[in-house]
């Protein structure tokens, strides 16, 4: 098993910028790719943004391409994810996520993709 922690959620006005971080405990060698999704209220669970370890391939949703910016953190089994010019309709809960080899072949926008989720992180951005 995989443990996912999020942190660096918070409420921020439209505009500004917040930075999630993703960090992992128990058998994370395993990880092989990491992402976010979110969810907001009344709506289905969306992804949001992966990459890749080997490659370092990166995907973004279309609301969110060239606003924010998914990494690894320092060769770490962690991801960050930082987000700029953030819109009220950011506003949602963040997921973050990981996936093992045997689901290297299913397309990461996809739940199935994910073998891991994390508890979820808050972002609430204000007009």
């Amino acid at each position: 098993q995989v443990q996912l922690v999020e942190s660096g959620g918070g409420l921020v006005q439209a505009g500004d910028s917040l930075r999630l971080s993703c960090s992992t405990s128990g058998r994370a060698r395993e990880v092989v790719k990491m992402g976010w999704f979110r969810q907001a209220p009344g709506k289905e669970r969306e992804f949001v943004a992966s990459i890749v370890w080997t490659r370092g391939n990166t995907e973004y949703s279309d609301s969110v391409k060239g606003r924010f910016t998914i990494s690894r953190d320092n060769g770490k089994i962690a991801t960050l994810l930082q987000m700029n010019s953030l819109k009220p309709e950011d506003t949602a809960e963040y997921f973050c996520v990981a996936g093992t080899l045997s689901r290297r072949y299913i397309p990461s926008t996809t739940n199935g993709a994910w073998d891991y989720w994390g508890q979820g992180t808050q972002v609430t951005v204000s007009a």
